[in-house]
């Protein structure tokens, strides 16, 4: 079993990478879909999310509201803050119970493990780098609010943060094309460590 984590800013590209990875046969989940998970009606990270905000960032079935609590904790930074310091060891407790789960090579794609210094739990790290502008009118074209684009860049560590943690850096400035060439490549080198390790 390989652990690899997938990591990237906003609008990088990371979520068409781990379509991929998964479609050439790795194993793949995220944090969007375990916080999803958490954010349920009724559900751990609902209870500290209502705990720390209110019912103001709930939805009408009572699970959280993903969007206004994100406008809320991204235009705050000292409330975004408390926000990772409730979320993140229940993401990580879902982590734990995936690994155990699951076989192969496994890809997690953590949108912010620069931030919350955790590579460490991944045998291989793969980052996905763009230019800073191009990020942000791809946020803007899928429907994120100007401004709140601007500050969720502002708020993520820099590509520098990133590429320092990372084994492998697929850019993405190009076209799709050319992001999957490197995309099947890496594939093919992690096959290789896996086979090496079961060897």
């Amino acid at each position: 079993m390989l652990r690899v984590g997938l990591t990237g800013g906003l609008a990088s590209g990371k979520s068409t990478v781990g379509s991929w990875l998964r479609e050439l046969g790795c194993n793949v989940s995220d944090s969007d879909r375990l916080v999803a998970d958490l954010y349920r009606p009724g559900a751990a990270g609902t209870d500290e999310v209502r705990r720390l905000f209110g019912d103001e960032v709930l939805d009408e079935k009572g699970g959280v509201d993903k969007a206004a609590l994100a406008k809320r904790v991204f235009e705050h930074p000292e409330e975004l803050r408390r926000l990772e310091s409730a979320i993140h060891p229940l993401v990580g407790q879902a982590y734990r119970r995936w690994v155990e789960e699951t076989e192969g090579i496994l890809i997690f794609e953590v949108p912010l493990m620069a931030e919350t210094g955790g590579g460490g739990r991944y045998d291989y790290v793969v980052t996905v780098e763009a230019d800073p502008a191009l990020r942000l009118q791809r946020a803007i074209a899928r429907g994120v609010d100007a401004d709140s684009a601007r500050a969720r860049l502002e708020a993520q560590a820099s590509a520098e943060e990133r590429i320092a943690l990372a084994d492998w850096v697929l850019r993405n400035d190009g076209s799709l094309a050319e992001l999957r060439e490197q995309v099947e490549a890496l594939v093919a080198e992690l096959k290789n460590r896996d086979d090496g390790l079961g060897s």
